[in-house]
């Protein structure tokens, strides 16, 4: 069993996903139950499907759990972008937020490359 708290790319994680949750309070009240929600939930997704895999013992799985942590990943750094384009983000905190998540995606991909076989 895996203690996700220790790992680096979840530690990223979570705090990305707290950076976004703040952000969007700033958000225009009718983005509230779309925009707004689908982004805090794919942020969210990221850390969770780390946590959730550490409990698992198969490499296979923590290696499929990290490919679903990519693709909300990949989700996230797509309405960021919209978000901007929306005006919903400033253009510093945009590309902050963006280089938090394609360093996060780097990290997935590492980590899920340097798991053995089983």
């Amino acid at each position: 069993m895996r203690n996700f708290k220790e790992l680096i790319v979840w530690q990223k994680a979570h705090t990305l996903c707290l950076k976004i949750y703040e952000q969007t309070k700033s958000f225009p009240q009718e983005e509230k139950f779309g925009f707004i929600s689908q982004l805090r939930r794919a942020s969210s997704s990221i850390p969770t499907n780390i946590a959730e895999v550490c409990g698992h013992k198969s490499n296979n799985e923590f290696r499929g759990f990290l490919n679903i942590s990519a693709a909300s990943a990949s989700e996230v750094e797509y309405l960021l972008l919209l978000s901007k384009d929306l005006n919903h983000f400033e253009k510093p905190i945009f590309d902050g937020l963006t280089q938090d998540i394609i360093s996060i995606k780097k990290m997935l991909y590492k980590l899920s490359n340097s798991i053995p076989n089983e």
